[in-house]
């Protein structure tokens, strides 16, 4: 058996972070690294004291059939991104990359063209990160260049994220 590439291994340690998800509807797990050393993780998961929504038994957004890379505002959790990049210092993410891993709850399978939503984006940018990298199939993935996120501004098109 060959040794496993070293982007598919930091997914999967994101893949592996996601387990601990209380979403309903999508399992992200998120790892930044820098020169080959774990900065942080995070996954999705509400505001520490707070119930999660497996604590309470449903999602809102679901209740209430928000479409995805919808309505935000509604939902309990902060995002895999977000909490990973709390948990780091922005000096120690300068020049990092993002690996991120989403499951479908309902598929069970990976989420389909998985993206980081647009309040992530801006974090993403700002946090210094340069490359965010996307599991689609447990040996594929594909390569952001943050650089692009900010060139490519969707927020002036008001484009939906996810």
């Amino acid at each position: 058996m060959g040794r496993r590439d070293k982007i598919n291994y930091y997914l999967d340690i994101a893949e592996q972070v996601s387990k601990r998800c209380t979403c309903l509807r999508r399992h992200y797990g998120a790892v930044i690294v820098k020169e080959d050393e774990v900065i942080a993780t995070g996954y999705v998961g509400a505001p520490r004291g707070r119930k999660n929504c497996t604590d309470l038994g449903y999602c809102i957004r679901e209740d209430r059939k928000v479409p995805r890379g919808e309505r935000y505002e509604l939902c309990r959790s902060v995002h895999a991104e977000a909490n990973a990049i709390i948990s780091a210092s922005r000096k120690d993410m300068l020049g990092s990359s993002l690996y991120l891993v989403g499951t479908d709850m309902g598929t069970g399978g990976y989420v389909e063209q998985a993206s980081s939503c647009a309040m992530c984006k801006r974090m993403i940018i700002n946090a210094g990160i340069v490359s965010v990298y996307i599991r689609d199939t447990k040996d594929s993935f594909r390569v952001v260049e943050v650089e692009n996120w900010i060139e490519n501004d969707e927020s002036l098109q008001a484009e939906l994220g996810y």
